[in-house]
């Protein structure tokens, strides 16, 4: 397949996402912004165009970046202001596809769990989306600061990522998640918008804690 064979198919496949996205009403105000690998050496990816209305497809919907997060050839499009969190992300994971919305509910739960710099999802059947199988297994995401100097955001994120992170909050901004494929990380961040809905409606009902589960028919804290 010709490179530009491989451009026209990422590009659609990241398309698709976007629609899926947006038809959950995930980028309101032109927030959110979202990517894909298209080649690994040299790396380049395909990012969002900056203030586009992503309810709509065009196809000036996204720009081929290089691996310092700059345009490759001539455009008068300009990458999302956040490409720098997609450019460590991709320099130090397996992902190939970044999604990053912005929610009501991850949001809430970033200051819920600021001090803590990490919320822990326990004993919750949809953490199984990231792979995590076992009996007592955890799903933990870290928070990091939202710095207005996106480069030093990018290496906060960059920072906070372990060998089974996939995901990544910042406060009172949203969220990013990755995967091996577009499809891995749409399931992980329909997941955790599920994860993080879960757990402030356990906050209203005053039961939550920084390990809440359900099990059976009780509802408690761990």
């Amino acid at each position: 397949m010709s490179v530009d064979e491989l451009l026209a198919e990422r590009w659609e496949e990241l398309a698709a996402v976007k629609e899926e996205m947006a038809a959950r009403d995930w980028f309101p105000g032109t927030s959110g912004n979202l990517s894909i690998r298209v080649t690994d050496d040299p790396l380049t990816f395909l990012v969002s165009a900056s203030g586009k209305d992503k309810r709509k497809r065009t196809d000036e919907d996204f720009v081929l970046v290089n691996e310092e997060g700059v345009p490759v050839g001539e455009t008068h499009l300009r990458p999302s202001a956040e490409t720098p969190v997609h450019v460590w992300i991709y320099r130090l994971t397996d992902a190939r596809c970044c999604l990053h919305i912005h929610t009501v509910d991850n949001n809430v739960i970033t200051e819920l769990y600021a001090a803590q710099g990490k919320v822990v999802f326990h004993g919750q059947e949809l953490i199984k989306a990231f792979g995590i199988w076992e009996e007592e297994g955890e799903l933990s995401v870290p928070i990091v600061e939202n710095h207005a100097d996106l480069d030093r955001l990018g290496r906060a994120v960059g920072e906070a990522i372990r060998r089974d992170t996939r995901a990544v909050l910042i406060r009172n901004h949203g969220v990013t998640v990755w995967g091996r494929t577009a499809f891995e990380a749409k399931k992980h961040l329909e997941a955790l918008e599920f994860l993080c809905s879960w757990r402030v409606k356990l906050h209203l009902l005053g039961i939550a804690g920084n390990r809440a589960s359900v099990r059976g028919n009780r509802v408690g804290t761990a």
